[in-house]
């Protein structure tokens, strides 16, 4: 069975093509500047990765040329698009509607059409990648998986604010959580480390990239996350605020003459690790710039820290017994210090690092980086989103 995994942004399109057989990816690559000047593909099929100047319009040329890619005389993979048995799209909003991934009808596209309004910007995007690959293969199953289906679970005292009810009952201004399908993954990841279902196991996962959350996971299901309407609440991010006092937003706007939408936008996109160290969202220049005296860069990542530490200490008498922590995600799988400090000094919780193997570990393994001692384990597992993607499109159409 080959499955396409496709997950559309509003100026990208990534895409990976997966023999579920072995559950290899034998495809992929990734759309980007989709109706902007200076368009182009990068991908790998078969020999070495490449790079492509092309012209993409929208995103349904986007997809035209993923499959030209796909079924290349000399470098594609398949010889045609019928040899895919269906497609899974990255949806970010399934909001109060969907739990669950589920396969597309009228009914589902009408759904999610009223979803818009809480994430326009992800919402158009990812359905513009539907509607490519649907009108480009009409008789190809496609499926959605929702990165908020897995923070369903959430118990109401969790997922409330302390709004008037009626907001809540009339606009579903509520936490709804995000990065889903990479708790998800490394939750079955972890059950299998240590040998347990996933419905016996209570764990703490840390996903830390330019877009970073922590979710509580008890008896394998999630009971509270950081983002909340929009993946704007929580930890500091790339670009994101993360939490802060909702008067700032009118304060802002007061002081720099914004509305409150171009506040909202300002607070996404130019704060965060960039606004606060001055120097840039990724963490390898901030790295860089911390090692050559930057004290902004610093007190950056320090915030980071100092926010994990809390969200991970709250969430562990959220949970009472924990049985692992999970860091995972670019940063959360590649910073060796952030994940020391985060846990430092926690020994009398039942957390002891392993400095020496934390420092030392190989890219892209899983491994286990508390000592023989520490009472809940620690793990760095590498997340892979789109092979749960691909896992539940493969489970739904063979339903």
């Amino acid at each position: 069975m080959k499955i396409l995994v496709i997950n559309a942004g509003s100026s990208s399109l990534k895409f990976q093509l997966f023999n579920m057989d072995n559950e290899k990816v034998i495809a992929k690559g990734n759309c980007e500047k989709i109706g902007l000047d200076g368009s182009f593909i990068g991908y790998k099929t078969i020999g070495d990765k490449k790079e492509i100047a092309v012209k993409l319009p929208n995103h349904k040329v986007a997809v035209e040329n993923v499959f030209k890619i796909l079924t290349d005389e000399k470098e594609g993979v398949i010889k045609d698009v019928s040899e895919i048995d269906a497609v899974g799209h990255r949806f970010v909003q399934g909001g109060w509607i969907f739990d669950r991934s589920v396969i597309f009808d009228k009914e589902v596209v009408e759904k999610l059409n009223q979803l818009t309004d809480l994430s326009p910007l992800h919402a158009h995007a990812n359905m513009a990648g539907y509607l490519g690959c649907a009108e480009l293969m009409p008789n190809t199953p496609q499926v959605a998986v929702f990165d908020t289906s897995f923070h369903a679970t959430m118990p109401a005292k969790a997922y409330m604010y302390g709004i008037k009810y009626e907001d809540y009952e009339n606009y579903h201004v509520r936490k709804y959580g995000f990065h889903g399908t990479s708790h998800r993954y490394v939750l079955g990841e972890t059950a299998k480390l240590l040998g347990k279902d996933a419905k016996d196991i209570n764990i703490i996962t840390v996903h830390l990239g330019n877009g970073s959350s922590i979710t509580a996971i008890k008896n394998g299901k999630s009971v509270d996350t950081t983002m909340g309407l929009t993946p704007l609440e929580g930890l500091i991010m790339g670009t994101r605020s993360g939490d802060l006092d909702p008067t700032v937003v009118s304060y802002l706007g007061n002081k720099k003459n914004m509305s409150a939408d171009e506040v909202v936008n300002y607070l996404n996109k130019q704060c965060g690790i960039l606004g606060v160290s001055g120097v840039s969202s990724d963490m390898r220049e901030l790295n860089n710039a911390i090692v050559n005296g930057n004290a902004r860069a610093r007190l950056a990542l320090d915030m980071l820290i100092y926010r994990v530490k809390k969200y991970i200490g709250s969430y562990m008498a959220v949970l009472g017994k924990v049985d692992a922590i999970v860091f995972t995600g670019g940063i959360g799988e590649n910073q060796e210090d952030l994940r020391e400090e985060a846990l430092a000094n926690m020994e009398m919780y039942g957390i002891e690092i392993d400095i020496e193997k934390n420092n030392n570990l190989p890219r892209g393994t899983t491994e286990e980086i508390s000592t023989k001692n520490s009472k809940i384990k620690v793990f760095r597992i590498p997340t892979d989103e789109e092979l749960l993607i691909a896992r539940d499109t493969a489970q739904l159409i063979s339903k």
